[in-house]
């Protein structure tokens, strides 16, 4: 058989020859460090034969199907050690997720820190063990005899969930066996280095009238060192976790009278402030109108867009005078309004329209995390109206925009293009026509991409944007949605060169994503220290004692005076104290002032990261803060 490899070349192998006699007939090394395959860009496992000619790419743990396989491995081996040290527990389901593992598991009673420790030297022992990692498939009937054999009455439920007719797959390592899809690894000693971060409670199907099961988090690398900088990576991350960070710094909180809607403080205001003033700047240079639209709109709205059919779990609906409402979860449908209200031109367009709209979506409590996900977010929406003739130019726009924001904070990013999801709407030649655009938008624009099949919209595919932070976490954020289906179902229009109707092109696209969420990354990829044009407070003024009050008054009223936010530490405090709580709090300049100061008229200097910068004259720390915060310069 004709094998194309990841490289363009083709190489002949004979016929049954697995993928891992292929890997090895190509390389020892890349055998031994293989985890996965792409078979005619389908996931396969290294056991399996190639029926015939196909293209092979041979993937390691530095690839995302290959890190999925040796992860799900990982899922399997915890569930192994559970069994063999807690026979009467059942499984339910153990996927590889986006860093690590889970397994959920029922149990009588939760497990506890000790449990992990015991498991995960079960565990240690069954890589040890090397055991060899098996698929094999078996009947409808004949798999659900096997569940019934082996006492699992939730994979029985899984099976009965599968369609008819077709057979099932079951993964065996030693006297372990696992309904799964794969792929896996070889065998269960690849898994050098594993680690179990914790337990939690989970619902089964995440439904709140199912049991509670325990869920084990665990994350496995191919080496010791790898394993141990994912471990530190974790430290820092607790170190900088925004929850945290927001209370510490009074920036924001969230209560339990409103689990996922989360209170802005002050200090985080002038933070969201801040941003919204530059999203509004940045897009009128863009071209970009900004409207407002409501956060109540009736059923009939919702129908019309599709969402009352397709997304309704995820929102929150009332009455108003006996007919039914929804609360907005997206802020398209009201912009769609605002279009339709008068004739169009096709000199008029394209037409960027933005909007800072409050959106609510329902997400189950368990899925809640700080300002990560939340169930009241504004989100920095824009919609583009345009003819198809323009989709290339105005993609790419939003694509320099969205560049121009991410390179201003240091985010490097990844990008990413979804394609149709199960649940659509719209023909096979809309979603072609609309996906092979946003491709060619991305090949024009030069940014490396990935596909990333079936996660597109309901209503269209889209380009993602996924930044990674200082210390390696990536967070999706911007995204560039090409809709055909929103203008069909509304029936918008413009007036072309020909005096007669044509159906507009519509772009859904934010950069932020959510102002709550970005603002939640910012305070991670910072660690709370904003560069100086986003900190909170700017300058801190630490008078060393009480005579020193009035020029510390006089110099904060100067600065506020020139548009700084400045604050005064007139506590009676010793200046040690002070300072260190300005750096606790993260200001960028603290101002020390005593008699000397006082005396010439001057400030001893000190700053968040490079410390004592000296004594200056007012006008020089105000020309360096002020280009500081002109350029909003980064740290």
């Amino acid at each position: 058989m004709n094998i194309k490899l990841q490289d363009g070349s083709v190489q002949h192998f004979p016929g049954g020859a697995s993928i891992y006699d292929i890997a090895q007939a190509l390389s020892g090394g890349l055998a031994q460090q293989a985890c996965a395959a792409l078979v005619d860009g389908e996931p396969s496992d290294l056991r399996s034969v190639p029926q015939g000619d196909c293209s092979l790419d041979i993937l390691k743990f530095d690839h995302p199907e290959g890190r999925h396989a040796f992860w799900h491995t990982g899922s399997h081996v915890l569930a192994q050690a559970v069994k063999r040290l807690y026979p009467e527990a059942k499984l339910t389901v153990g996927p590889a997720i986006e860093n690590g593992f889970y397994y959920d598991i029922d149990v009588e009673a939760p497990f506890n820190p000790d449990d992990l420790e015991k498991i995960e030297a079960e565990m240690q022992k069954i890589v040890a063990e090397d055991l060899p990692i098996e698929r094999f498939v078996l009947p409808r009937d004949e798999a659900l005899a096997l569940a019934d054999r082996m006492q699992e009455p939730y994979k029985r439920i899984l099976i009965e969930e599968l369609p008819e007719g077709e057979d099932i797959s079951f993964y065996r390592q030693g006297d372990f066996v696992d309904l799964c899809a794969g792929p896996h690894l070889m065998s269960t000693g690849k898994l050098a280095a594993l680690k179990l971060l914790n337990v939690t409670g989970a619902y089964w199907k995440a439904d709140a009238k199912n049991k509670v099961l325990q869920r084990i988090y665990g994350i496995a690398f191919p080496d010791k060192k790898q394993l141990q900088a994912h471990l530190t990576m974790l430290e820092e991350a607790k170190r900088r976790d925004h929850r945290k960070l927001g209370r510490e710094l009074d920036l924001f909180d969230l209560y339990e009278e409103g689990p996922g809607f989360p209170f802005f403080m002050p200090k985080g205001m002038v933070i969201r402030n801040l941003l919204e003033g530059f999203w509004r700047d940045e897009h009128r240079r863009a071209g970009y109108v900004e409207i407002r639209t409501p956060i109540i709109l009736n059923r009939q709205l919702w129908e019309t867009s599709g969402h009352w059919f397709n997304y309704r779990e995820n929102m929150y609906t009332l009455q108003i005078d006996e007919e039914d409402y929804a609360i907005k979860p997206m802020n398209c449908p009201g912009g769609i309004l605002v279009y339709n209200r008068g004739l169009v031109s096709y000199r008029d367009l394209p037409q960027r329209v933005g909007e800072l709209g409050i959106v609510h979506r329902h997400e189950l409590s368990g899925a809640l995390h700080g300002l990560m996900r939340v169930r009241c977010f504004t989100q920095d929406d824009a919609h583009i109206y345009m003819t198809e003739d323009q989709i290339r130019e105005e993609i790419l726009g939003v694509i320099r925009l969205s560049q121009k924001f991410y390179q201003l904070f240091g985010f490097e990013y990844a990008v990413e293009l979804s394609t149709r999801p199960e649940k659509s709407m719209g023909t096979d030649e809309q979603w072609a026509a609309a996906t092979s655009a946003l491709q060619a938008a991305l090949d024009a624009s030069g940014l490396p991409y990935r596909i990333n099949e079936g996660d597109g919209a309901f209503y269209g595919p889209k380009i993602d944007f996924h930044l990674r932070d200082c210390i390696g976490r990536t967070w999706q954020c911007g995204t560039i949605q090409l809709d055909m289906q929103m203008p069909e179902r509304f029936d918008m229009s413009y007036i072309g060169p020909d005096g007669e109707k044509h159906r507009p092109v519509m772009i859904h696209r934010t950069i932020f994503g959510s102002i709550e969420r970005f603002i939640g990354i910012l305070t991670e990829h910072f660690a709370g220290a904003f560069p100086v044009w986003l900190s909170p407070v700017q300058v801190e003024l630490i008078p060393i004692t009480d005579k020193h009050h009035a020029y510390a008054e006089q110099l904060k009223a100067q600065l506020a005076d020139q548009g700084f936010r400045v604050e005064s530490d007139l506590r009676s405090e010793k200046m040690g104290f002070k300072i260190r709580e300005a750096q606790l709090q993260k200001v960028p300049y603290m101002l020390v002032l005593g008699d000397k100061e006082v005396e010439a008229g001057v400030v001893a200097v000190r700053s968040r990261k490079d410390g004592d910068l000296g004594v200056m004259r007012l006008e020089d720390f105000v020309a360096r803060l002020r280009q500081e915060v002109d350029s909003k310069a980064l740290d």
